[in-house]
C-alpha cells in the first residue's frame, strides 16, 4: 500500500511539473540548507529525544516550476530498546501559487536507522497544504496522511492550521502558533490514543541566526503516553542557521 501511494504521489507531482515554466537556466535551481540546535525536538507535541537536546540539519532543492526536494535529520531517543538513534526525512513534492493562494502536494518518507526491524519505525506520508497571506497573519491548513503510522500503527491522519504573524516590535520577531489533530487506528501498537497537540512561540533574527522560544502541550496525560512525560507541556529553546 505505501509503495503504491508513493508511485501514484510522484506520477501526478511529474505530471504538474510538466505544465509550462520559464526556460530553465541557472536561476531556476536554488540550494538551501539548515541547521538547528534546540533543547528539546518535538514532533506533533511529543519529545523525540526523552526531553534531552537535539542537534538537526537539512538540505533543500527547489525549481521555479514548484518542484522541490529535500532531507533532514536529527538525533532521537526513544528509550524503548528499539536503538533508534537518528531519524531521517526525505520529502519531495511541488508547491505553487494562485491568485494568492499557495497548494503544495508532497510526500515524505520517514527513517530510523539502527532501529529493530520488528519495531517498524520508518512510515510514508502524503501532506496537501493550502496557505494565504492575510498580510497581518499568514495562515496554513494541512493534512498528512500515512497508509501505515510510525510502529505499524495502521492508517494515521494528522489534521494541522498553524498561523505566523509578523510583531511591529524592534528587531522584527514573528509569532507563531500551531494546533493539530492526530488520528491513528491502532491506538494501541502506536502507544497513545488519538490526541490533539499544539503551541505557541516567538522567533527572532539575530545576526543572520533565528533564535525562538516555543510552549507545546498536548492532550495526553502521563498515563496515555506510556507512563512518560514526553507528551508534557514544555518550553523549548531553539537557534538555527539558514544557508
Amino acid at each position: 500500500m505505501t509503495g503504491k501511494l508513493i508511485r501514484a504521489a510522484m506520477a501526478v507531482l511529474g505530471t504538474l511539473a510538466s505544465l509550462p515554466a520559464t526556460a530553465q537556466d541557472k536561476s531556476d535551481h536554488t540550494f538551501t540548507g539548515n541547521a538547528a540546535l534546540a533543547t528539546d525536538y518535538i514532533f506533533r507535541g511529543i519529545s523525540q529525544t526523552g526531553e534531552e537536546p537535539a542537534v538537526s540539519a537539512g538540505f533543500n532543492y527547489g525549481h521555479t516550476s514548484g518542484i522541490f526536494l529535500g532531507v533532514w535529520g536529527s538525533n532521537v531517543d526513544f528509550n524503548d530498546g528499539g536503538q533508534a538513534h537518528l531519524e531521517i526525512d526525505v520529502f519531495g513534492g511541488i508547491r505553487r501559487e494562485y491568485r494568492g493562494v499557495t497548494w503544495e502536494l508532497g510526500v515524505i518518507h520517514y527513517a530510523y536507522p539502527g532501529a529493530a526491524d520488528t519495531r517498524s519505525y520508518d512510515y510514508d506520508e502524503l501532506r496537501v497544504a493550502l496557505g494565504y497571506d492575510f498580510q497581518i497573519v499568514a495562515a496554513t491548513a494541512s493534512v498528512n496522511y500515512s497508509p501505515n503510522y510510525f510502529a505499524d500503527s495502521d492508517t494515521g491522519v494528522y489534521y494541522a492550521l498553524e498561523l505566523k504573524a509578523p510583531l511591529k516590535l524592534p528587531y522584527a520577531p514573528s509569532l507563531i502558533t500551531g494546533i493539530g489533530r492526530q488520528t491513528i487506528d491502532k491506538n494501541a501498537r502506536f502507544g497513545t490514543p488519538d490526541y490533539t497537540d499544539w503551541r505557541i512561540g516567538i522567533t527572532l533574527p539575530v545576526g543572520g541566526f533565528d533564535l525562538s522560544a516555543t510552549y507545546y502541550d498536548t492532550g495526553l496525560n502521563r498515563r496515555e503516553c506510556a507512563n512518560t512525560q514526553n507528551c508534557d507541556a514544555r518550553g523549548v529553546l531553539a537557534i538555527s542557521k539558514a544557508f
